[in-house]
């Protein structure tokens, strides 16, 4: 648990103790907030995480506060809580892409079962990110002429039609895709199409 980090934020006070002693009776780090700017304001690690959060939240609510998360990329999966709740709300918190909308007064069983699948999806989440980092930095070793066979190749050219494209030889074009796929560190051309779908490697335009 010491890997993971549960955030907490909800303008009551007695709430984020609370949760903070029950969270942390079981093992989790445990990081509360009365304000949801305090939460945004702070410096996430990049450990498995998830928030809880209170629906209706003073100045920024919960759901705006989903946004701005993602607008400042902080991906961390979210709980909403309420003692407010009704259906429509619970239908428009799942819909943004919410774990669990949990009504109070909500069970210490509801709430971890909902954290467990919570940190499950952030594992999942932080995961891809490191993929993505990792072909990004691949794609950073490529020369210009390189990334631009890159680009044909994920759109599933082949080498006589790139080198026609270019205006260039067959050998220079293999020569050239060759380097490719060392650099990525792709073992087929399907694999090296997913790298670029995932990088978003956009088709070259010319």
């Amino acid at each position: 648990m010491s890997k993971s980090i549960i955030y907490v934020v909800d303008d009551d006070a007695s709430v984020c103790r609370a949760l903070g002693l029950l969270l942390k009776s079981h093992g989790f780090n445990v990081e509360t907030f009365t304000r949801a700017k305090d939460f945004l304001a702070f410096k996430h690690p990049k450990l498995l995480s998830c928030l809880i959060s209170d629906i209706r939240l003073p100045n920024i609510n919960g759901f705006a506060l989903q946004e701005m998360m993602a607008q400042e990329g902080i991906v961390t999966p979210v709980i909403f809580i309420t003692g407010h709740g009704d259906i429509p709300m619970s239908v428009k918190a799942m819909k943004a892409g919410a774990i669990d909308f949990l009504s109070k007064p909500f069970t210490d069983k509801q709430l971890l079962d909902a954290i467990t699948l919570a940190l499950s999806r952030s594992k999942v989440t932080n995961k891809k990110q490191a993929d993505i980092a990792k072909i990004r930095k691949c794609i950073n070793t490529l020369s210009p002429r390189e990334l631009e066979v890159f680009r044909f190749v994920a759109q599933g050219m082949l080498n006589k039609q790139i080198a026609s494209k270019r205006g260039t030889s067959l050998q220079t074009i293999k020569i050239h895709r060759s380097r490719v796929m060392q650099k990525m560190q792709a073992k087929t051309v399907t694999e090296l199409i997913d790298f670029a779908q995932q990088a978003g490697i956009t088709p070259s335009k010319h």
